[in-house]
């Protein structure tokens, strides 16, 4: 059965080409529940047969997260203050302010870094309005570890999709204790 699906994403991917993984990747950063992990990986694959270039696999993937981040960022920006507003006060909000205006760019890059986080560290980099740029560059740099780490993981060992549950798993797990220590160096740093 599993097999069954992971053909199924390979032959579809592999259908809608560069526009497909930016597509995908974009809903995988905007607030739909999609894992990138289905995406990423079948490309690398891919990538691996010579049926897609790595590099407009690792182009396409990277430039959709940072699509579906800019959409959860600009929903946030424009709608998002005065509807939480309604729900928590003044006071608690311009402490979000006060804590993007200084840690911001940590939090957006190592947010997209951690399962469960990555979509949706945006909306409170939009609600605090984050400078664009810094947005911009934290977030690319954090969605391109991600997907050059998936990526390669289909180019290496695509067709074994046992080491790939394994090393997902590790990785993941290697991954959110790296941001740990970076966030840990960085409060260090700052007091």
């Amino acid at each position: 059965m599993l097999q069954e699906i992971v053909n199924y994403l390979v032959d579809t991917i592999g259908n809608f080409g560069y526009i497909g993984i930016f597509l995908l990747m974009f809903l995988e950063s905007s607030f739909f529940p999609f894992p990138s992990e289905v995406v990423m990986i079948p490309a690398g694959y891919l990538a691996f047969k010579g049926d897609m270039n790595l590099w407009l696999v690792l182009f396409s993937g990277i430039s959709g997260s940072l699509a579906g981040a800019w959409f959860n960022y600009l929903l946030a920006h424009h709608f998002g203050r005065k509807f939480l507003l309604k729900i928590i006060n003044k006071e608690k909000v311009d402490k979000l302010d006060s804590f993007f205006a200084n840690h911001g760019h940590i939090s957006t890059f190592t947010g997209r870094l951690i399962p469960g986080i990555r979509q949706y560290i945006s909306f409170p980099a939009g609600l605090a309005k984050m400078d664009k740029v810094k947005f911009s560059i934290y977030t690319t740099l954090g969605a391109g570890i991600w997907v050059t780490i998936l990526t390669l993981l289909g180019y290496f060992i695509g067709e074994n999709q046992d080491l790939i549950h394994k090393y997902l798993k590790e990785i993941t797990i290697g991954v959110v204790i790296l941001m740990v220590i970076i966030i840990g160096i960085y409060i260090r740093k700052k007091r």
